[in-house]
């Protein structure tokens, strides 16, 4: 099927005279995940992970991915006739590399800009124009060729009360105009969904597990465009957001709207989230004012609302991922239990809570050597059972009105090996660590993240990914630009400052290919502490609260200190949790949460 498309999709490449066609995995917002109609880069490729870019010329195809999912892609490409290009590694082009290396003068590279950040979209036109090779940014060709592909999402769009948002968009509106003002901007440019979700307080369905809309916005100082499907909006939400000021347009006539913006006048955007196309539409005699979305910093930064709503939102998560370890330990080798159904348990637990929505991303419910698959979502085909040995690593979250859930468990199903349990312990250790930090003002993630990986690195080991992310408040669960990791991936940002009221994951892991994998993620609160004469320090403040799995525990591997927090951790949890268990999950739980 795979070599029949990239077939078609080359016959169009000749007839547009396009030498090498690349598919990134965006949609016109850039996001990380993306609605169905989108799905161009998978239809060609098979790869189904949340991150990859092909290139096709017209005698060979890559695909270029991440660590999180080398061992995904190197399976889902079999067959195909694409190569597999592990991003970061050594000996491993770019694919500005790659293209430079293969077009040459006189060439043309195509793609649709829309589905290309203008940054990136701009450095590949440098790179290439050095060579002479053009671009055409206007071609739709996967699409073209995509006889059945899935209509624009438009589901309802609904309003989240204040009473879970904290802060009026009119509020907001005023904050973003003042920062407009201060970069002497006339026009804000905004692209990226889960920020004009955030800035209107309104919610939608049009990316699974990503309760955002399709829209854009521009703002002035005086109007606000909406550019949406108006067929989404119920009736009280179009009043109230003309009440504010806001103007709907229709969803595609922003490109329009754009090219008629006043000579002379000054557009903030942001351009590692508008597109390539909208920034080139454009008119040449408007000033751009690139800069980081001012929307971002204040979205990151819960206010004391939306922290107390987290903190409610995780304690109904812990009852239902506690209530699932118990049910999962008890039944385990006494009935049929695959990757799929344990998946199906635990959300039927969540679904119980009150004010569940639906899940924040595709389960990762993965058994022994599947573990070992950092993003592995089971399928019909790859469905495994769980049997009582070994271990299954359960990467799962949960939208809810009061916020966004991500937590992983390693949960031990029966006997382990004495490797299993040294890992486990060691990726422990780093989780506790990490949590328990105290820092001054100003630190970042890549400050902080030895903290997580010194158990693995003491003994020469590591994991390929970052340590934690940003998570939004009923938003997406990737969100920036908090982050812990220390390393910056080829393009990407640097950590930032960690404010109060930042949402972050603390998420070590060790994955041995075919063996097993282990991760353990709880989210964090970032807080002010003491202030001293040397300056404001921070702390951390766990959200998440489910027990780790003391059954693959090695007390002798831990530091008293770091026995400590956990002892203190699992008391807080029994507290929180047991008062909505059953008597017999009470007594489970109890000895779960037992000090070591």
């Amino acid at each position: 099927m795979i070599p029949e498309r990239l077939a078609a999709l080359r016959s169009l490449m000749k007839e547009h005279k396009v030498d090498a066609y690349l598919v990134p995995t965006d949609d016109f917002h850039c996001s990380e995940y993306v609605g169905e109609h989108f799905k161009c880069r998978k239809f060609i490729t098979g790869f189904t992970g949340s991150a990859g870019t092909a290139v096709i010329t017209q005698t060979e195809a890559g695909l270029w991915t991440d660590g999180r999912y080398f061992i995904q892609a190197a399976a889902q490409l079999q067959g195909t006739g694409i190569t597999l290009y592990k991003m970061g590694e050594e000996g491993v082009p770019t694919i500005e590399e790659y293209l430079k290396t293969t077009l040459t003068a006189g060439q043309c590279l195509g793609f649709d800009g829309r589905t290309m950040t203008a940054k990136y979209g701009e450095a590949l036109e440098n790179e290439l124009k050095k060579k002479e090779v053009s671009i055409a940014c206007h071609l739709d060709l996967v699409g073209d060729i995509w006889s059945d592909r899935p209509a624009l999402s438009c589901e309802p769009v609904w309003a989240l009360d204040l009473k879970y948002a904290g802060r009026p968009r009119n509020e907001k509106f005023a904050a973003i105009r003042k920062a407009m003002a201060e970069k002497k901007a006339d026009y804000f440019l905004l692209t990226s969904l889960d920020d004009i979700a955030w800035l209107l307080n309104l919610r939608g369905n049009d990316i699974a597990c990503n309760p955002v809309f399709l829209s854009y916005l521009v703002m002035t100082q005086s109007q606000i465009w909406l550019f949406a499907q108006e067929e989404a909006f119920p009736a009280e939400i179009l009043k109230a957001l003309k009440q504010d000021g806001v103007t709907l347009q229709p969803y595609n006539s922003i490109y329009t709207f754009v090219t008629t913006l006043p000579e002379g006048s000054s557009v903030l955007l942001d351009g590692t989230s508008a597109n390539y196309t909208l920034k080139k539409s454009l008119p040449a005699q408007v000033r751009i004012v690139e800069e980081v979305n001012p929307t971002l910093l204040p979205k990151a930064t819960k206010n004391s609302v939306e922290v107390a709503n987290m903190k409610k939102a995780h304690i109904r998560d812990g009852v239902a991922v506690t209530k699932f370890i118990y049910w999962l330990k008890q039944n385990v080798g006494k009935t049929e239990i695959t990757e799929l159904s344990a998946a199906e348990k635990l959300e039927e637990f969540r679904s119980q809570g009150e004010h569940y929505i639906g899940p924040s991303f595709d389960p990762i419910i993965s058994y022994g050597p599947h573990a070992a698959i950092v993003h592995y979502s089971a399928t019909p085909e790859t469905n495994v059972p769980l049997q009582p040995k070994g271990m299954m690593l359960a990467d799962t979250g949960g939208q809810y009105l009061e916020g966004t859930t991500d937590i992983t468990r390693t949960i031990v199903l029966g006997e382990t090996t004495d490797k299993e349990k040294e890992y486990f312990t060691r990726v422990l250790r780093g989780n506790l660590n990490l949590a328990a930090a105290k820092f001054p003002y100003g630190a970042t993630g890549k400050n902080l993240d030895y903290l997580a990986r010194g158990p693995l690195w003491e003994v020469g080991a590591d994991y390929n990914h970052g340590t934690g992310h940003g998570v939004g408040f009923l938003l997406n669960v990737h969100e920036g630009p908090n982050s812990i990791n220390w390393k910056v991936r080829p393009g990407g940002k640097e950590p930032c400052i960690l404010e109060e009221g930042m949402v972050t994951s603390d998420e070590p892991g060790f994955y041995v290919e075919g063996e097993f994998g282990i991760r353990h993620e709880n989210l964090i609160v970032c807080q002010k502490v003491d202030k001293t004469e040397f300056g404001q320090f921070m702390c951390f403040q766990y959200l998440t609260l489910v027990p780790f799995d003391l059954d693959a525990v090695v007390p002798e591997l831990m530091s008293e200190k770091e026995r400590r927090l956990l002892n203190s951790y699992h008391k807080t949890v029994y507290e929180k949790i047991s008062p909505y268990m059953n008597e017999e999950e009470k007594v489970w739980l109890k000895e779960a949460t037992r000090e070591i």
